[in-house]
Order: structure tokens, then C-alpha cells, then sequence
């Protein structure tokens, strides 16, 4: 089978994590990201199997020619995964219009343009999958998480609709949520912070996301669609 995934957000952290398990996994890779230079070198020593693009997805324009470059590349687009996103934090009486739009292009709308522009390519395929990072900032509050929280709340609405909009086409659309991670989106005092109170007694590695992702985009998931698969080592069992 000939599997073609783009991931967004993967010139590091979890998201170079799931190009890495993904292409061990046999998939060819667009690796997208708007660190152009960071994403070369972290493609670099997979050969042919994984191209980089550069791309903004909160661009129609550049998710149109990234995946005219995948398929003109790879022959076909198999798979999507919405990954890149940003962690903004503010009091709500201290964000501004700006910082809560700009967390909503990214982490929502970069998602829907993904799915807007996959979608033909994915309807011709077997198999076809898209999962979307989402965030345990969608099951509980954190304060000072606004912008962040609520467009990862709404990123989990997009993936039921489109779940249920695209299952006809065989498209199966689910979410990963993963909590705390050891990723630069999390500075070392904050991720020294979270460790100390996790449930499990430490974060999350980016290779314990790219493995629920490679398994979400799999043939074992063929029957998982619009699911939220939570990786979080507990954390959403705290209280308080």
C-alpha cells in the first residue's frame, strides 16, 4: 500500500517525533512547518522518504501547494495529521484581540484548511486517516489559557464533524490529546513544575504521542473513527 502522510508542526518536538515513527512505520513524509530552516535539519538522514515543505497553515494558499507538492512527490496523499499549534498564555482581563485571534488561526483554523485541502486527495484512497492534536486544555480549564484552551476545545468539535461529515468517503478523522510533553512549546522550569505534581511522576515524551498518532493512522484503527484518545499519564484525573 502506498502510505503518504503530511504532518504540520514537524520540525520538532512531538511533531518530528511523529515523522520519525511514521516513515519507521513505512510511510513516505511531507513534513511541514514554517521553520524552514529547523526543518531541513531535522528531516535530514531519511533520504527520499521525507520532503520538507515549508508552510504557514493558517494559509489557504500554502496548503494548496504543499499538497500538490506531496502527491506530485509521493503519487498520493494518504494521511494527514494536524499537529502544528501554539501555547499562548494570558489572564483573560490581560489578553488582547491579536493574541486570541492569532491562537485560533493556528489551532483551529490551520486544522480546517488541512482538511479542507486533504480531503479530494483522501477520498481516493483505502485507509485514508486524519487525526488532529488537540490537548487535554480541552477537557479541563487551566487558568490563563483562554485562547488556547477554548480554540483546542473547538478543535475537538471540528474532528467530531468532521468525522461524521467524511466517514462516508471512508475518511476516518480522530484526536490525540496529549498532556504536558517534553517538547520546546513547554519551558524547562514548566516542565520541571508539571513533572513534580504528575500523576505518574513525570511529562510525557514526544515518541509516546507519535505512537498513539502511528496507531490512530493505522490499519489496527480501521474501525476508529471520532475518537479522542487521551495521553496525559493521568493528568486529567487531578482534581484542581
Amino acid at each position: 500500500m502506498n502510505r503518504v502522510a503530511l504532518v504540520t508542526g514537524a520540525a520538532r518536538g512531538q511533531g518530528a517525533a511523529i515523522v520519525a515513527r511514521l516513515h519507521a512505520d513505512g510511510f513516505r513524509v511531507a513534513a511541514c512547518d514554517v521553520r524552514a530552516d529547523e526543518l531541513r535539519s531535522s528531516v535530514e538522514g531519511y533520504g527520499e522518504a521525507v520532503i520538507p515543505i515549508r508552510m504557514d497553515v493558517t494559509s489557504p494558499q500554502q496548503w494548496s501547494a504543499a499538497v500538490a507538492e506531496t502527491v506530485e512527490r509521493f503519487g498520493a496523499l494518504t494521511t494527514l495529521v494536524n499537529n502544528a499549534g501554539i501555547l499562548h498564555r494570558a489572564a483573560i482581563v490581560d489578553e488582547t484581540p491579536e493574541g486570541f485571534e492569532n491562537s485560533w488561526r493556528v489551532n483551529c483554523l490551520g486544522p480546517f484548511l488541512g482538511i479542507q485541502a486533504v480531503v479530494e486527495q483522501l477520498r481516493r484512497t483505502d485507509g485514508a486517516a486524519i487525526v488532529n492534536t488537540c490537548s487535554t486544555g480541552a477537557i479541563r480549564p487551566f487558568p490563563h489559557h483562554a485562547a488556547y484552551g477554548s480554540s483546542k476545545w473547538a478543535l475537538r468539535g471540528l474532528t467530531q464533524v468532521a468525522a461524521a461529515e467524511l466517514a462516508p468517503s471512508g475518511i476516518r478523522v480522530n484526536a490525540v490529546l496529549p498532556g504536558p510533553v517534553e517538547t520546546p512549546m513547554l519551558d524547562p522550569h514548566t516542565q520541571n513544575r508539571l513533572a513534580a505534581r504528575a500523576t505518574l511522576g513525570r511529562i510525557g515524551r514526544p515518541g509516546e504521542i507519535a505512537d498513539a498518532v502511528a496507531f490512530l493512522v493505522s490499519e489496527q484503527a480501521s474501525f476508529i473513527t471520532g475518537c479522542e484518545l487521551v495521553v496525559d499519564g493521568g493528568q486529567s484525573l487531578q482534581i484542581g
